[in-house]
Parts: structure tokens; sequence; C-alpha cells
């Protein structure tokens, strides 16, 4: 596994890949995470998902081209794949995710498997809001999920 930091307006973050794909976006890289011993410095190999990062926090970018290798159950990946359906500058609540999916009485395992996407901003878990339209919970912090979606144009005070 390769890893590198990106700066970018949420703080650092760390990503990780291989040859099969991307397998982590971390927002909190800011805070001591013990890396695999096996873990080498990326050197260039993860320029072009660092590239699309950037154009993204630019206002660029609303769409990733990036081949994915997260680690997950099955429901937790068709969860994700329903994520990535969600357009850039909207939202829709876990329910509209559990319907999506075709499974509407699923909603807090939705909500769990949106929680346990390891590859956030990219798998955008962060477009998914409180059926009364509320910011609920975001594992990098909802202040990092208002930033994310107000600079989509999603989420306006």
């Amino acid at each position: 596994m390769y890893y590198r930091y990106l700066p970018s307006p949420l703080g650092p973050l760390l990503l990780a890949g291989d040859e099969q794909g991307l397998h982590l976006l971390h927002m909190d890289a800011a805070q001591p995470w013990a890396l695999p011993d096996a873990w080498q410095p990326a050197g260039n190999r993860l320029d072009e998902v660092a590239r699309q990062l950037e154009e993204y926090f630019a206002g660029k970018r609303e769409q990733f081209q990036v081949k994915l290798a997260a680690q997950g159950t099955p429901f937790q990946h068709e969860v994700w794949q329903a994520l990535q359906r969600i357009p850039y500058g909207t939202t829709c609540s876990y329910g509209d995710l559990a319907h999506e999916i075709g499974r509407p009485r699923a909603v807090r395992a939705v909500g769990t498997a949106n929680g346990a996407n390891p590859i956030a901003i990219i798998v955008p878990c962060h477009r998914v809001i409180g059926s009364n339209g509320t910011l609920t919970g975001y594992a990098g912090g909802v202040e990092r999920k208002q930033l994310l979606l107000e600079l989509e144009g999603s989420w306006l005070l």
C-alpha cells in the first residue's frame, strides 16, 4: 500500500492505495495515525487522485474518475455505489438512500454503511442529511460536512 498526504481546505488528507485503486481517504490526517509498517510513500503514484481532489476544492470538478478499491461488505458496497449516484450540489436523506437501493426499511443499516465509508469526498457520504433537512453525524466532523456542502452550493446558511 502506498500513501501520501494532501493539504486541503479541510486540513491534511491521507490518501492510500495500490495497483487495485484508492483504498482510503482519511480526513483527520493531522491527528496521529499509526501507518502500517508495510505502507510506503507513494511518490507520484497517487498524483492523479490528488489532482482531481485539488480541482474539486477549487470548484473545477464535480465528478471523480478514480479507480476505487475500498474494502467492505457487499451491503456496504451497494450503499457506497448509491452514494456515488447522488449528483454534485444535491443532498438526500438516509431514507432516500435506503429506497434507492431497494431496502426502504434498512435506514439504520444505510447510516452505518455510510459512516463506514473509507473514501470520503470521492464517495460523497457528506451529501446525506437527516430526514428533517439537518446535518447529521459525519466521520470527518459536521463542520467539514457543512464546508463540503457549501463548496458544492447545496447548503447555504
